[in-house]
């Protein structure tokens, strides 16, 4: 067979030479004898990324951040940061006259007179709750999962600082507007600095440019929302996928999973044809958010006037905790020297996110130092696999849900006909007794699951089918789970042996490890923090179990017509004419 080579090559009797490149492979190989990108994008782009679910909810936050610029963007071009004072002359007949700043008026000019602008006004707002929805919940994926241990400690570290980030920004953008409500937000936020002690007031002169509210707020506002703290956001978010392409991504156990392999598609052109279109998935959604429910209509405050406040005003949900525990806080204040010191703000406003956040931060290490663990994990763990861990992350959790509910706690008063002071005194009590329950509660759940998991294992999975004995005994058959099943079971570690009391008393040579001043506390800490936990069967265990079952199944006879493996009783019924008892 002939093969027509002349659109490849022309040749002659001694050697073949190829056609001249056209205009883009020049361009490429001009860039790549400089740059060097083919060599290093070549393994990347063949970079292997495992495939789950779970792993959506951090693509799910990198899309809405992407909607945001794009959003962003067309904002910026109509928005008007200033706090200059006109009288409204636009579409809407209600503010027809009335003295705003510039920055509000622009606003409305945006949901009324721009072509598509309150539609891209909702989206953004939308995208923003989506974005920092998605970071919490990919948070507690990443922790509950165990994906935050060595060596992607430093990736936590980031991951929570985008949370702080996009939060910071979500307030400064909600504040823009310079409506009634974002200004009664601006004005808390005033009196949050002004209660630092010594040095809050002039916090508040150099960011409000003199006395509240000032003429600079809204500019400087705008400086930080559209260029300081997206700049942060977008190296953070790069470091962030950095490491992660660095460390490789982190996969379920399976058959085939190890630590030192990935099992799942290439980036190219699974991956990126997947990624592709979950950014369309994201966009669309909020697309569909922004043209269908209202969110932050400004129109219906007014101009901000500080002479006035919004009742029953509250911030964004992501704000609402601080809110909550500032609303249940005791009326303490102290003078000392002259001063004031207002710990019923101070405390709940600037302490206390300061320390969750800095605990938060500190998870990974805190944990690495109380388990004494320092090998490298690329595979996951399920929650129940580590108790404490779980529960650990539940209780800050109800804490978090707690405050959270605590500021809407004049809404809840309303709405149930419930007295403002009885839900606030409950409140504080429930925000120091709820996440010890909840700890409790979570951690006996991990460890009864556990025990579920070996009982399942050693002596299989309830078929429904009831079996009868020669002795006329009933008893439950139970067959063998699937192979699959227990490998997700079996696949874990077994918690370290505590030698001496704690697992870093003897190096892996036993050869005594040297104590620190905290050795003992670390003791402590480390035998609670594995007390109680169910270890996985061991392989005589499994033997023993296999046997047993072999001398049921043997004791029961066989049953006619039915597969050896029983997965026909998973719907709890049988085929029409299989017999379920054995012949006795």
């Amino acid at each position: 067979m002939s093969i027509d080579t002349s659109k490849v090559a022309t040749s002659n009797s001694s050697a073949a030479i190829a056609k001249k490149p056209g205009r883009a492979g020049i361009v490429a190989n001009w860039a790549d004898e400089r740059l060097g990108l083919a060599t290093a994008m070549k393994k990347n782009l063949r970079k292997v990324f495992p495939d789950h679910w779970s792993f959506m909810l951090g693509e799910i936050a990198l899309w809405s951040f992407v909607v945001l610029l794009l959003s962003g963007v067309f904002l910026t071009l109509w928005f008007n940061p200033s706090m200059g004072e006109i009288h409204y002359e636009g579409s809407y007949d209600q503010l027809r006259g009335i003295a705003m700043s510039e920055a509000y008026a622009s606003s409305l000019e945006l949901s009324f007179d721009v072509r598509g602008g309150l539609l891209m006004r909702q989206m953004h707002h939308w995208a923003a709750m989506l974005f920092i929805a998605s970071m919490m919940i990919h948070l507690l994926r990443v922790f509950f999962t165990g994906a935050h241990r060595k060596p992607r400690e430093m990736n936590w570290v980031i991951g929570c600082l985008l949370l702080i980030l996009g939060t910071l920004e979500g307030f400064t953008g909600y504040s823009l507007p310079d409506d009634l409500l974002s200004g009664t937000g601006v004005r808390a936020a005033d009196g949050f600095m002004k209660s630092i002690p010594v040095v809050g007031t002039y916090m508040s002169f150099f960011l409000f440019g003199g006395e509240f509210p000032g003429d600079a707020i809204i500019p400087r506002l705008y400086t930080i929302h559209i260029l300081l703290i997206p700049g942060l956001l977008l190296a953070l978010i790069a470091a962030h996928m950095l490491l992660l392409v660095y460390h490789k991504h982190t996969q379920w156990p399976g058959p085939g999973r190890t630590e030192q392999n990935v099992v799942g598609f290439p980036m190219l052109p699974v991956y990126a044809a997947k990624a592709g279109g979950f950014f369309f998935i994201v966009f669309g959604v909020a697309a569909l958010m922004g043209g269908l429910l209202t969110i932050n209509p400004v129109w219906k405050f007014g101009p901000y006037d500080p002479t006035k406040v919004t009742a029953g005003s509250q911030p964004d949900w992501y704000m609402g905790w601080p809110d909550g525990a500032l609303r249940i806080m005791p009326g303490w204040e102290s003078h000392f020297w002259g001063t004031t010191w207002s710990w019923n703000v101070f405390l709940p406003i600037i302490v206390l996110p300061g320390l969750l956040f800095t605990v938060l931060l500190l998870l990974p290490f805190l944990e690495a130092w109380i388990t004494g663990d320092k090998r490298e994990h690329h595979l996951l763990q399920r929650p129940r696999n580590a108790p404490t861990r779980t529960a650990v992350m539940v209780a800050l959790m109800t804490l978090y849900g707690l405050f959270w509910a605590a500021g809407g706690n004049d809404i809840i008063a309303i709405k149930l006909h419930l007295s403002i002071n009885q839900i606030t005194y409950f409140m504080r009590a429930a925000v120091f007794i709820g996440p010890v329950i909840a700890f409790i509660i979570t951690r006996r759940w991990c460890i009864s699951l556990q025990r579920q998991d070996n009982e399942k294992l050693l002596h299989g999975y309830e078929t429904g089918v009831i079996m009868r004995s020669p002795e006329g005994g009933y008893s439950e058959r139970h067959l063998p789970v699937d192979t699959a099943k227990a490998y997700a079971i079996t696949a874990r570690d077994r918690d370290p042996a505590l030698l001496g009391g704690t697992t870093s008393s003897f190096d892996p040579n036993g050869v005594p490890a040297p104590k620190g001043r905290l050795s003992g506390l670390r003791t402590k800490l480390q035998t609670l923090w594995y007390a109680d936990n169910v270890q996985k069967p061991t392989a005589a265990e499994l033997e023993e179990a296999h046997h047993h079952a072999a001398e049921e199944h043997s004791a029961h006879g066989e049953l006619e017509g039915v597969s050896a493996d029983g997965h026909q009783f998973d719907g709890h019924h049988a085929v029409e004419g299989d017999s379920l008892r054995g012949d006795h």
